[in-house]
């Protein structure tokens, strides 16, 4: 990630959010500012007794709903990928989807990330349901995710994002306008409170 500048970097010792434990862990702050992109803060809040990690991006500058679309191929695996905490990332063709909720983190990769994260949430969901069909299901989802990561398929790299923060850093990129019908139904991740 060389291309990236940072531009400041707040560094603190802080008490455990999960032990508990007084000034054993570190929260770090950057602000960096990545090309084609522009600047966001990355947080990283790790501690030493416990071993809690949590890192986030969080983008600084508000935009337009976007999507963002690029065919995934052997050529495109090394594409710079940044998927803000609020976006939803689907590939259509092998039916995997992964939506925003209160928990969910941005984060910098590249195509052949986005891959291996589809990959590991399929294994961890092998594990948690036993059936024939589930597994069948999660089998062929694999074997289409290897099949990409080796460059052999192709497939859609889909980046819906209702606050245009995430990007996909290529010249091959299609980005298009949210419909206002589709903007209504996606996830951000955030809570709503509707008065009544």
């Amino acid at each position: 990630m060389g291309e990236e500048e940072t531009t400041e970097i707040n560094e603190m010792i802080i008490k455990c959010p999960v032990c508990g434990v007084e000034g054993v862990a570190t929260s770090v702050m950057k602000e960096i500012e990545i090309p084609h992109f522009g600047n966001v803060l990355e947080t990283t809040i790790q501690c030493s007794k416990c071993g809690f990690k949590h890192s986030d991006v969080i983008a600084l500058e508000h935009n337009d709903p976007a999507k963002y679309t690029l065919k995934i191929s052997k050529d495109t695996l090394s594409v710079r990928v940044v998927r803000s905490q609020s976006a939803t990332v689907t590939i259509p063709e092998i039916g995997v989807k992964v939506e925003p909720g209160p928990k969910s983190e941005g984060y910098v990769t590249n195509v052949e990330g986005i891959l291996t994260r589809f990959e590991s949430a399929v294994k961890k969901a092998m594990q948690l349901f036993g059936d024939e069909e589930s597994q069948n299901n999660a089998k062929n989802t694999l074997a289409a995710i290897q099949e990409l990561i080796n460059g052999n398929e192709t497939a859609t790299l889909i980046i819906d994002d209702p606050f245009g923060q995430s990007n996909i850093v290529s010249d091959d990129v299609e980005i298009t306008e949210i419909p206002e019908e589709e903007l209504q139904h996606l996830k951000t991740g955030f809570s709503h409170i509707e008065d009544k």
